[in-house]
């Protein structure tokens, strides 16, 4: 799976469930709220205040190895 800014969250958790870590490093913990779930990355990264294409490139480093 590649990830992109506008991955849908849930789509990259149902794919790997794994990657939940690097939405907690952020500040992302509300992983299980359906809203968050149909969030896209970039939508989520905007609410929190971070770099949308900093966690893309972390979570396609993750799903490489």
């Amino acid at each position: 799976m590649k990830v992109t800014k506008d991955s849908i969250i849930g789509d990259v958790l149902d794919a790997n469930p794994e990657t939940a870590q690097f939405f907690f490093a952020i500040g992302m913990h509300c992983l299980g709220c359906p809203a968050s779930r149909g969030e896209s990355i970039e939508q989520a990264c905007a609410v929190h205040g971070t770099d949308a294409d900093e966690l893309v490139k972390t979570i396609n480093n993750f799903l490489e190895k």
